[in-house]
């Protein structure tokens, strides 16, 4: 008869104890210890798992070993999603034979980006999507309104991991979709749907399907209030890919972004429009971030930035106010808070413009999220020019990185950022003097003129010139 005990898990990381901590030994977050009841023995058939991704046992596994020469790289598997801002993150598309998470706030389109995926992929091959949390009728529901061909898709509303992986391995779909990961469960368990080893079991149960049979599986994950993944932190350590969708709910733009991709880059960012059809990949990215941008308004800055391999101009407004508080807020959307604070302190410094008694507002227009420093001067001429009341110079595009002691440093991919700025017809670029030579080879037909700083004083002259 199989021994139940006790033990607590880490909501977090998965660390496991005996008793109840206050503090996880393995992460050290606070509160996170979850008690879970665990079958001591394992059930019959269970054991021959650890073998292999095949369920081999230790010495058949060991007969497979072959030279790193003989391995295919396996890039001849890669196929399309037929939607070209999706496969842009993924590197290119989906791998065969991969696991991946999606992950989102609650109502940003997740259910929605992957049921069109599933149709498009249904043209290639079998497209399979697991409903979780939704019935038959309400997936129907919502693929009328998107007007997406059903007949592509085969749907199964189940929440048990062994009928799933029975029904995967006989359908052995291209694409298996799992809506949502927190929903399902083993039953070999006992604990709920969504704790730390149901999620942990069911994850490890998939990776082993997507290895050994091929197909891709792409699991939905909730999200924590934090913006993190809901779940343990070994979740996003087994997947191949971890892609986040982030948006503001109300407006019509939504950003997909990489955090982990073993096939492709972390960096590349993909912009959809919400439609009453779905979603629809934004080409002009640019055009985009800058729709309705106030012209001639003070604290209004454009800025040249790079995610990936595709140059982006957004808008970086400012506002100034004088602090009711001894301490001055300092706040932010879209660029890291800490790096305002750093900036505020290096203006405060270098140009005595005061504003140690006066709170910082800072937003990047469109809810990108900025995360490379080549936005320092921006921000800088933006907290400038509504310091100053007074509007920077039309049609330009500043981008640069600022040091302490107030220099203007070079930055990378100089050519994409100017001709990205020439292509969307703005008349000036303000850049770190230290880009001169990675100018001089720029080709291209229209090109703004150049104006090279090498200091935040030579900036703001310029700027507002």
């Amino acid at each position: 008869m199989a021994k139940i005990k006790t033990k607590f898990l880490c909501s977090e990381c998965g660390h496991e104890t005996s008793g109840w901590m206050g503090r996880c030994p393995g992460c050290g977050q606070f509160n996170t210890m979850v008690e879970e009841r665990i079958v001591t023995s394992a059930p019959a058939g269970r054991a021959g798992r650890s073998g292999g991704w095949a369920g081999q046992s230790g010495a058949a596994a060991g007969a497979n070993i072959v030279t790193l020469d003989e391995v295919t790289s396996g890039e001849g598997r890669r196929f399309a999603t037929g939607m070209a801002e999706f496969d842009r993150v993924l590197g290119g598309g989906l791998v065969d034979g991969s696991l991946v998470l999606v992950g989102g706030d609650p109502g940003i389109g997740k259910s929605t980006l992957l049921l069109q995926a599933c149709e498009k992929i249904g043209k290639q091959g079998t497209a399979l999507y697991v409903s979780g949390e939704e019935s038959p009728s309400q997936v129907k529901l919502r693929a009328e309104r998107l007007g997406i061909d059903g007949s592509r898709i085969r749907l199964l509303s189940e929440t048990s991991f062994d009928i799933i992986a029975a029904t995967i391995a006989a359908e052995k779909p291209a694409l298996t979709v799992i809506d949502s990961i927190q929903t399902m469960y083993a039953e070999e368990l006992s604990s709920a749907p969504g704790t730390v080893s149901q999620v942990r079991e069911v994850a490890g149960g998939l990776l082993r399907l997507a290895k050994h049979q091929g197909g891709v599986i792409v699991l939905v994950g909730h999200v924590t209030k934090d913006g993190a993944i809901a779940g343990p932190r070994v979740l996003e350590h087994m997947v191949d890919t971890v892609l986040y969708f982030e948006g503001e709910r109300q407006g019509s733009y939504r950003i997909l972004r990489a955090t982990k991709n073993r096939f492709g880059a972390t960096d590349e960012l993909g912009i959809f429009e919400m439609r009453d059809t779905g979603l629809v990949g934004v080409e002009n990215a640019s055009q985009a971030m800058l729709a309705g941008r106030p012209l001639g308004v003070p604290g209004s800055v454009v800025a040249a930035c790079v995610e990936g391999t595709r140059p982006i101009l957004v808008e970086i407004q400012a506002l100034l106010n004088a602090s009711a508080y001894g301490t001055p807020q300092r706040m932010s959307q879209g660029i890291d808070r800490n790096r305002i604070i750093m900036l505020t302190a290096v203006m405060d410094r270098r140009l005595k413009l005061g504003l140690s008694n006066m709170d910082s507002f800072l937003n990047v227009v469109g809810g990108l999220r900025i995360d490379e420093t080549a936005a320092d001067l921006a921000v800088v001429c933006a907290i400038a020019s509504t310091f100053r009341d007074q509007a920077i110079r039309p049609d330009t595009v500043v981008f640069g990185e600022v040091g302490l002691s107030g220099e203007i440093r070079p930055v990378t991919h100089v050519d994409r950022r100017v001709v990205e700025a020439g292509r969307m017809g703005f008349a000036s670029c303000i850049l770190p003097g230290g880009c001169r030579r990675a100018t001089e080879r720029i080709r291209a037909d229209r090109l703004p003129e150049l104006l090279f700083v090498d200091n935040i004083h030579e900036a703001l002259d310029v700027v507002t010139g």
